[in-house]
């Protein structure tokens, strides 16, 4: 069973389009939002079963220029 986590990500200013567009074209997110507020978007992921979540999220998502800071939510039981 994969892991669902939640990652919210800074991007530098005037980034955040080419940010999404880079997270898009990798097709690695389940889905991918613009938001307000201290993060510019808001993404879903599902980690496959057997793969150290914060090594996928580095080698698969953090290596994208332009962003600036992340932070990453665990889930755990769906209700």
């Amino acid at each position: 069973m994969s892991t669902c986590v939640f990652i919210q990500l800074r991007c530098k200013p005037g980034k955040t389009y080419q940010v999404a567009e880079d997270i898009a074209l990798r097709e690695i997110h389940s889905e991918l939002h613009s938001t307000s507020g201290e993060y510019d978007l808001l993404m879903k992921l599902y980690i496959p079963e057997g793969q150290d979540v914060g090594k996928f999220i580095n080698d698969h998502l953090l290596d994208i220029p332009g962003i600036e800071r992340s932070l990453t939510t665990l889930t755990f039981k769906a209700f």
